[in-house]
């Protein structure tokens, strides 16, 4: 009977040390999205035969991707939202963003203003400047005309889910127009991927949009950090990120000092 206990105990002690070198593993990725066996044996304090089965483990959970010699983080590719379920969401985060990312906007400039519910919450305090806003959001559009701002609208296919215009002719039309300051959506950012976004034609007009602007600034709360899309935009210090302050990822992705961040 002693000797049931004392195995009992045993298997006990060994499946709470097994979690707990797992979740090193998990702790360990989150910070540098991608981890060798090697350093694992070292930090763990565990033979290469146990981090193999706890990678195995970890891989067959759904939590990570085995590579030659390691593993890496295992990432979803999220689906867009509709521009309706988005508009909902961390509004007052939104607002503060869109206020600091506008308020060097000065009179007589022209600026582009992408489609997406942070960047339509810039409309607001875009109200009382004289200025041209390019736009390829239509819910954008209409706001901006009601508030009396000059406003052109490019053409091109919509996008029923997110309402915004799209394609080779917008692309077309958005490279005849020279900008101050470009005001951008995104929908993941991330230290190793930059700037990703789900759809093709999306990313193709954001890229113009960047190449057409004298300053660029990508507009996102805390929850589009650590995200990766399908299609890559750009590298992060290809813009100013603009976003709350006290962001927790901020720090956690250990970004690179070319990276400017204005925080709200």
């Amino acid at each position: 009977m002693i000797v049931c206990e004392c195995y009992t105990d045993f298997e006990e002690v060994m499946e709470m040390l097994t979690e707990e070198r797992q979740a090193a593993i998990l702790a360990l990725l989150e910070k540098q999205q991608v981890v060798k066996s090697k350093e694992l044996v070292e930090q763990l304090d565990a033979s290469e035969s146990t981090v193999r089965r706890d990678l195995a483990t970890l891989e067959a959970e759904g939590e990570l991707i085995r590579i030659h010699g390691g593993a890496k983080k295992k990432y979803t590719i999220d689906e867009e939202e509709a521009m309706e379920d988005k508009t909902i969401k961390n509004v007052h985060d939104k607002r503060l963003i869109a206020k600091k990312a506008v308020s060097t906007v000065q009179d007589g400039e022209t600026i582009y203003l992408d489609a997406g519910s942070t960047t339509y919450e810039c409309i607001e305090f875009l109200a009382a400047k004289k200025v041209t806003v390019v736009t390829n959001g239509i819910p954008h559009a209409v706001a901006l005309v009601e508030k009396g701002v000059n406003t052109i609208l490019i053409g091109g296919q919509i996008k029923p889910k997110t309402k915004a215009v799209v394609g080779a002719t917008a692309s077309a039309q958005l490279e005849q127009y020279q900008f101050t300051d470009a005001f951008l959506g995104m929908n993941g950012i991330h230290s190793t991927y930059g700037l990703t976004t789900p759809d093709v034609e999306e990313a193709a007009l954001k890229k113009t949009a960047l190449q057409q602007a004298n300053q660029s600034y990508v507009l996102a709360d805390a929850s589009k950090f650590d995200k990766v899309h399908f299609v890559r935009v750009c590298e992060l210090d290809d813009a100013i990120l603009v976003t709350t302050a006290g962001n927790p990822w901020i720090e956690r992705l250990d970004l690179d000092d070319k990276t400017m961040i204005w925080e709200a």
